[in-house]
Parts: C-alpha cells; sequence; structure tokens
C-alpha cells in the first residue's frame, strides 16, 4: 500500500515556471533524503535534485540557478519550484525517496511515483 504520487506537471511557454509537489502514504519522509528525476523520450532517466534529511540541497549543473527543491516533512511533501523553463526541460518528472538520511548516490533512491510530465513550447 505504499505510494507515491507527483503533480503540478503541464504545458508551459519556455520562460515560465511550475511547482511540482509529491506525497507519499503507507512511507514516511522524515529521516530520509529525497530527490526529483526526470526522463526525455529516447534519454534515460537522470536525477538532477536532492534534499537530504537536515534540508542540504544538491542540484546538476542544467538546472541549478533555476530550479529549487524543499520538503515539508510535517505534510509529508517533497516540492519542486522550476523557473525559467527552457524547451530542454521537457521530460517526465518523477520523485523518490532515498534510503538513506544523506546523498550518496542517485542508485540509492526507491519507492518511485507515476511521474507527472512536464512540456515546455518554443
Amino acid at each position: 500500500q505504499v505510494q507515491v504520487v507527483e503533480s503540478g506537471g503541464g504545458l508551459v511557454q519556455a520562460g515560465g515556471s511550475l511547482r511540482l509537489s509529491c506525497t507519499a502514504s503507507g512511507l514516511t519522509f522524515d529521516g530520509y533524503g529525497l530527490g526529483w528525476f526526470r526522463q526525455a523520450p529516447g534519454k534515460e532517466r537522470e536525477g538532477i535534485s536532492y534534499i537530504t534529511q537536515s534540508g542540504n540541497a544538491g542540484y546538476v549543473n542544467s538546472v541549478k540557478g533555476r530550479f529549487t527543491i524543499s520538503r515539508d516533512n510535517a505534510k509529508n511533501t517533497l516540492y519542486l519550484q522550476m523557473n525559467n523553463l527552457k524547451p530542454e526541460d521537457t521530460a517526465m518528472y518523477y520523485c523518490a525517496r532515498d534510503t538513506r538520511a544523506y546523498f550518496r548516490s542517485w542508485g540509492d533512491f526507491a519507492y518511485w511515483g507515476q511521474g507527472t510530465q512536464v512540456t515546455v513550447s518554443s
């Protein structure tokens, strides 16, 4: 009965913004690292941002300065604020919980959600 659900995706013009949310039931976020991933058609899934159990965040260079990850443990929710979106950001976005409290590897994440589609038009 573990369920992870992303929401907030949609179609937006280049330069626009979206805020993604991720909630879980039957699974606690408190005490674990969390992350956002994305997968574009024909490409492998890539980790783009993580946040530790204490709130320290990291980003890959392609989204750094444009995306902001945050969490609310009381609401068991993870967020991703995406600003200045570009067509190359078009992908299915997934959230997942780490098996650790602090980031070590993208391969440590588990309990994937179903994804939410983000499409950025020129």
